[in-house]
């Protein structure tokens, strides 16, 4: 069979050096002598299906991001959006990821109003309603995977965990995961963790801020809740990683939590947040099966994967050997010994085009340094494109001048 794309010579995650064929926007093979109407050779490479972001905001408000500008040099073709949208505000963010190239699975959040605002959501739990959450769960099926909860002291004021009740209530009617942000206290962790069920998320989950650490995130481990890295801003400390892992408490999933306050850093990208994982001394491959196969899993997506059948969302990308330094929440730093730079990003069987970032929203606080690095790239972007592309060399005639006849 001639297919419709084959890549060809690179490392193909989980099944060595191998070609991956294409067909009708479809993993249609992977093994050798595969051929194609378009062949793209990619030797020495890794191959990997298109990565799994399972913490992300790219849904209207405060907190959104377009994905398009950063997925075609990350890898990253299934953005799930955490807990954007609520009951009130899901039309939104369906009319938002209408017009992308990647694939954005929902997270509802428990609070109808989602994130129109920077936090409190939680505060009035007449927005908290578990019947229309599991309703509007139901009525979306195609968008809604599961439910998105934050538990934190500005959040919910003086709710408690009450919130993540209602939020389990309405995740155990339609039969899909509960993904609970932690932070600050109150209420406690310990409250906030014993109430999650198997399949349950928690997100931040090196946080240093909640710091879990003691003996209920063991036990929550323990009875099958999945622990997500969740970056963000705030939530992401190498400490408290480097001390779960030791105590054998390894990420299910490594996210980004990516928004409009972490894209400029801390948390960058999802290829940036692997290489933190790396440099507290997680495998490379436990790393890629942490930001593909697994995410897909906890939340059921047909992605994550290059099983023929399966939508030809896939990544490759030149592996760097470092040191490279790399920085925490808290600006704790450690080095990573390698990290992966795409250098490919195909959705449904298309490269990705590249895109240009718009600029950060004016409520985005950034530093100095921060603001300096935009204005650069921005000198460096318009230098760049202001520049004549080739010379006369690298031109043709395209309409040649005909002879002039002489009288």
């Amino acid at each position: 069979m001639i297919h419709d794309l084959v890549l060809t010579g690179g490392e193909v995650f989980g099944h060595g050096r191998a070609d991956v064929a294409v067909h009708a926007g479809r993993i249609a093979a992977v093994g050798s002598g595969l051929t194609g109407v378009a062949v793209h050779d990619v030797p020495g490479r890794l191959v990997t299906p298109g990565l799994v972001d399972l913490h992300t905001h790219v849904g209207p408000g405060y907190w959104g991001i377009d994905p398009g500008p950063i997925a075609w040099y990350t890898g990253v073709t299934t953005w799930v959006d955490a807990g954007s949208a609520g009951a009130f505000t899901l039309a939104g963010l369906r009319r938002t990821v209408a017009s992308l190239d990647v694939r954005v699975p929902a997270l509802l959040n428990i609070s109808a109003a989602g994130l129109a605002g920077r936090t409190g959501e939680c505060r009035d739990l007449a927005t908290c309603d578990a019947d229309l959450a599991a309703d509007t769960v139901r009525a979306h099926r195609d968008l809604t995977r599961g439910i998105k909860v934050r538990i934190d002291r500005e959040t919910v004021g003086a709710n408690g965990v009450a919130p993540l009740r209602r939020g389990l209530a309405a995740a155990e009617a339609c039969g899909v995961p509960v993904m609970v942000h932690i932070g600050a206290a109150p209420p406690p962790l310990d409250e906030v963790l014993e109430l999650l069920r198997p399949g349950d998320i928690v997100t931040h989950c090196a946080s240093g801020i909640a710091s879990p650490l003691g003996p209920a995130v063991r036990e929550a481990y323990g009875r099958g809740v999945l622990l997500d890295i969740g970056h963000g801003s705030g939530g992401f400390a190498f400490d408290v990683a480097e001390a779960q892992l030791a105590a054998g408490l390894t990420p299910h999933s490594i996210s980004t939590d990516l928004h409009a306050r972490s894209v400029h850093g801390p948390a960058f990208d999802l290829p940036t947040t692997m290489a933190k994982l790396l440099a507290v001394g997680l495998p490379l491959a436990d790393v890629i099966a942490a930001a593909t196969e697994r995410p897909a899993r906890a939340l059921g997506l047909d992605a994550g994967t290059l099983t023929p059948g399966a939508p030809a969302d896939i990544a490759v990308f030149r592996l760097e050997e470092g040191p490279f330094e790399v920085t925490d929440a808290h600006r704790q730093v450690r080095r990573a010994p390698l990290r992966l730079v795409n250098e490919a990003t195909y959705a449904g069987g298309r490269l990705l085009p590249p895109r240009l970032p718009a600029p950060p929203p004016p409520w985005i606080p950034l530093t100095p340094a921060q603001r300096a690095a935009l204005a650069r790239r921005d000198h460096d972007v318009r230098a760049l494109l202001a520049t004549p592309l080739v010379g006369v060399d690298g031109l043709a005639e395209q309409f040649p001048r005909q002879p002039t006849r002489r009288t």
